[in-house]
């Protein structure tokens, strides 16, 4: 293989990858110095000169000709007189002698290394230049599309063909993809592995909300309003607490636009995700009060050292306040930083059943555990998922669903038994 072919084979490669001129001639001549240092110990006194658009390349060797009795003759920058004068008779001791090199001097193997260490010098220059463009980028929104799916992850490929993962636990529940479709997505982190950098991207992260409301809230994207804090169940829902800086905007009202038409856009995005947003405030009281909206509040107690609030409400605001499988009190504790325990001020609990009333199936440490974080009915237990008592409370898994099997089963049977009742009633005045 000459040079020529060498060098245009590897500028090809080197631009096909976005290399630019200067880094392609340093790469060229480090690989080549790297060759002369293999073969001659020390590259100094070596001049190499390149032309990557004609594909030539010049090796010169420059020595000092000293006598044939010097103690210099082994130096690498020195040539006894005898040796310099097989190359030009008239060379005489103290001139320079310079010598071109051949590149098939070094031998065909030598070669074959030099194209192999600059594809991978090459391949190594572009897994950095990934690393550092994504490195800068994350947290950022970027557009790709969806190249291959499979059960646990999904291969994006961006504007430049860079492969991306989108993993199954940082996609949107509803979300469903196939090969061509469209995606958006934030980056959610760059690892290396292996040495190859591997970039995470994620529709399930805060900052993904965060990013889609400065794109649809110009006033997000000035300053005027800040994002105090996110909380996400992605793909159900969501939590944001705003900010104004400017007392003649409303923030909530920017957020959600005209008739909804700015919050429409980040729903549609995020699957019909349900989005709450609120008004920050450093009155705690307020800001709790807001984080369990739709609810209503009658009253709460707030004990800072222990980082938990008992919040009181009327009987028809508790579910509201729990939420659909407890998901708007757990959002409403990660957004104000504190645990949230509902209780019911005082109702009617003709429909319900007290937790003292399970006394005789249940011990009394686990009704205490789950008065603890407001849960004081039948009824009440069961609005909340089990994942959320197993990690609210001191109960452990297996314990928990005996207590929802024993509640269940005499709300069953009150129902039956009313059934039953009912049955008979009609039954005697039919005769």
């Amino acid at each position: 293989m000459n040079s020529n072919v060498l060098i245009e084979s590897f500028a090809e490669f080197a631009r096909s990858k976005n290399i630019d001129r200067p880094t392609m001639m340093s790469i060229l001549e480090d690989v080549f110095r790297t060759m002369i240092r293999k073969k001659y110990t020390d590259d100094a006194n070596f001049d190499v000169i390149l032309n990557v658009d004609k594909g030539d390349l010049e090796i010169y060797r420059n020595r000092e000709i000293v006598d044939d009795n010097s103690e210099d003759i082994w130096d690498h920058d020195k040539i006894p007189l005898a040796e310099a004068q097989k190359i030009e008779p008239d060379f005489e001791v103290g001139e320079q002698v310079t010598e071109e090199v051949k590149l098939e001097d070094f031998g065909r193997r030598a070669v074959l290394m030099a194209r192999q260490t600059l594809i991978q010098r090459v391949k190594d220059l572009e897994r950095d230049n990934l690393y550092q463009t994504y490195k800068d980028q994350v947290g950022e929104i970027i557009a790709g599309e969806v190249y291959q799916v499979w059960s646990r992850e999904a291969l994006i490929l961006d504007k430049d063909e860079n492969e991306l993962v989108l993993p199954k636990g940082e996609q949107i529940p509803k979300d469903r993809y196939r090969k061509g479709d469209s995606v958006r997505a934030v980056v959610h982190k760059v690892e290396i592995i292996n040495g190859t950098p591997k970039i995470i991207l994620s529709r399930a992260a805060p900052a993904f909300l965060e990013r889609l409301f400065e794109q649809e809230v110009p006033e997000i994207y000035d300053g005027l309003i800040t994002i105090k804090n996110i909380v996400r169940e992605p793909g159900e829902r969501a939590k944001v607490a705003v900010e104004s800086y400017d007392d003649r905007i409303d923030p909530v009202g920017a957020c959600v636009g005209m008739k909804g038409s700015r919050i429409h856009a980040v729903v549609r995005e995020l699957e019909n995700e349900n989005i709450d947003v609120i008004n920050y405030t450093d009155n705690l009281e307020l800001y709790i009060a807001r984080a369990l909206s739709p609810a209503k509040l009658t009253s709460m107690k707030i004990n800072e050292q222990t980082g938990r609030v008992s919040v009181f409400l009327k009987p028809d605001q508790v579910s509201l306040a729990i939420g659909r499988g407890g998901a708007n009190i757990k959002l409403a504790s990660r957004l104000v930083g504190m645990e949230i325990d509902v209780f019911r001020d005082a109702g009617d609990y003709e429909e319900d059943i007290a937790l003292d009333e399970f006394s005789d199936e249940m011990e009394a440490w686990i009704i205490d555990e789950l008065k603890k974080i407001g849960l004081d009915t039948g009824r009440s237990v069961l609005a909340v998922s089990k994942e959320d008592i197993v990690r609210r409370t001191e109960l452990e898994e297996e314990t928990v669903e005996d207590v929802f099997r024993i509640i269940r089963n005499e709300f069953e049977g009150e129902e039956e038994s009313t059934d039953e009742a009912e049955t008979s009633t009609a039954s005697d005045n039919a005769q």
